[in-house]
């Protein structure tokens, strides 16, 4: 299973995995909810930034996204 990880987010239930670990970061795919449709974004973010955001609280460890949980 990969990593899974909800964005701080008031309105909607955004969350991004893991693909794939580099050596200086990790290539994630990006869920966001726009009102009732999902936009898929696949970027990289350095290892720097993703400590920063789970140390501040902007990415929260999760097992299942609530998206696909709700569709199960």
């Amino acid at each position: 299973m990969k990593n899974c990880y909800a964005l701080k987010s008031h309105y909607s239930n955004d969350y991004l995995t893991i693909e794939k670990e580099l050596d200086d970061g990790f290539v994630v795919r990006i869920v966001r909810d726009k009102d009732g449709f999902e936009e898929v974004v696949t970027d990289f973010i350095s290892k720097i930034l993703f400590e920063s955001c789970i140390r501040t609280g902007y990415l929260t460890k999760i097992e299942v996204p609530q998206a696909a949980a709700v569709s199960a």
